[in-house]
């Protein structure tokens, strides 16, 4: 019994070390260089409905069922899903909180499945050269118990997906050249 508590009383310690030390916002950020003027990427990310062409989530369901409301590269502008074959992409919706001409498109995602949470995301864009941007893609939301406790292995499939997404883009945006 003794040593049932023990091990008990080690996990518990376990388990809240890991929550204390990843408390707080989950941030995240992955960036690339794509051979186009600043401009053309910008003009190509505001729009929510190209997500479809690059975003790793989007193109987890093409079957989704999708809602737009509002003028698509405008603030406002609301792009809903609803996933019902693929429990991963689950349910939520996306709005376009600001816009900031060849710099930022800032976006606020409200997830009702598989989790509810709520996320801030984006796109910062910087000019390189004339013919070249530095575009990142930027991710913040609260991390919360009990996915305080995988806070690394979920960081690091964000990341691959964002990176993926990244990937996507630029090889459409270079084709267009």
């Amino acid at each position: 019994m003794i040593i049932t508590l023990i091990i008990l009383g080690i996990l518990a310690a376990i388990i809240l070390v890991l929550h204390f030390k990843n408390a707080g916002n989950m941030v995240l950020s992955r960036s690339v260089n794509i051979m186009q003027p600043v401009s053309r990427v910008y003009d190509y990310v505001k729009m929510t409905r190209n997500q479809d062409n690059f975003s790793v989530w989007n193109m987890q369901d093409p079957n989704m069922d999708k809602q737009y409301s509002g003028t698509d590269g405008e603030k406002g502008f609301i792009y809903r899903w609803n996933s019902t074959t693929n429990k991963n992409v689950g349910e939520g919706e996306q709005e376009i909180l600001s816009l900031v001409d060849n710099s930022q498109v800032n976006y606020e995602v409200r997830f009702s499945r598989p989790m509810k949470s709520v996320a801030r995301t984006g796109f910062s864009l910087n000019v390189v050269s004339p013919d070249q941007t530095a575009i990142s893609w930027n991710f913040s939301s609260p991390m919360k118990f009990p996915m305080t406790l995988f806070k690394g292995p979920f960081s690091k499939m964000l990341i691959k997906d964002i990176q993926k997404g990244l990937d996507n883009l630029k090889e459409i945006l270079e084709k267009q050249a």
